[in-house]
């Protein structure tokens, strides 16, 4: 049996169990994801020796995880490629968010909605019923205006205001609830700044909803969420209260997504 001093030792220069050297594996994988890193560089990065990291580096070359190109060094290798792309095939937007919606219904006691951009229209996707005893016209499939639903704002956050404007007067011509360019303008301009969208009564008489966008792996807007309840529930102050729960979970499922929030220094 090995002592405690040569454990610690495997410890220190990951030579040891099985599931220590898968670590250490991954910390190499995670340090070359940064940049293409040298042997020396990236052992001093780690903590460990070159033998090790070596030891380390080429089974990952071995069996593609990494690359090694002669006087540049390690880089992220094929294998990465191809299990990225599999692992944003698998993930399917309901089944990812699915017990975030549950979750956010449970906590709020209200309808929670999912939803797609499906050219000019919001694709519900999918809805989890509150507990109130309100009766919300939505169903999973239906499509719904862009600019009268809160989640299709928050499906249009990054659109310029030309794309805004083309959907509002469409929206306006089919027979949303009326509304005047300015006003809707300036909120939308003010949703941006917060990161999410209200309906007040925009889409279906009595019934307000805070809503917050989904990003994916790129960064770029990919679903969107809401929590809906009639507006007696939903006063101006909770509404405002709701907004960073909304956007917490939101936030989570773009986590899941493979979203990478952009560090602010």
């Amino acid at each position: 049996m090995a002592s405690n001093e040569q454990n610690g030792q495997d410890d220190k220069d990951g030579s040891g169990g099985g599931s220590r050297t898968l670590m250490r594996g991954l910390d190499v994988i995670e340090a070359i994801s940064d940049s293409v890193l040298m042997l020396g560089t990236l052992a001093d990065q780690l903590g460990l020796t070159k033998s090790t990291t070596h030891r380390l580096a080429s089974a990952l070359v071995e069996r593609g995880y990494l690359a090694f190109t002669p006087r540049a060094g390690y880089r992220l290798g094929r294998k990465l490629l191809e299990l990225g792309a599999l692992a944003h095939a698998q993930a399917d937007i309901v089944q990812v968010a699915r017990e975030y919606l549950d979750a956010l219904s449970a906590a709020t006691e209200d309808t929670v909605h999912l939803g797609v951009l499906d050219g000019g229209h919001a694709l519900y996707l999918d809805k989890v019923p509150g507990r109130r005893r309100i009766s919300i016209l939505s169903r999973v499939g239906d499509r719904h205006p862009l600019t009268s639903t809160g989640l299709g704002k928050a499906l249009m956050l990054d659109h310029p205001a030309d794309f805004w404007r083309e959907r509002f007067n469409a929206d306006q011509a089919e027979g949303s609830h009326p509304a005047q360019w300015e006003q809707w303008h300036r909120r939308m301009q003010d949703y941006v700044t917060a990161g999410r969208t209200f309906d007040l009564e925009e889409n279906e008489d009595q019934i307000r909803c805070v809503a917050a966008p989904i990003r994916g792996a790129k960064g770029g807007i990919v679903g969107a969420i809401s929590v809906s309840s009639a507006a007696q529930y939903m006063s101006d102050e909770r509404m405002d209260a709701l907004s960073d729960t909304v956007r917490e979970t939101a936030g989570k499922i773009s986590l899941e997504l493979g979203w990478v929030p952009i560090q602010v220094t």
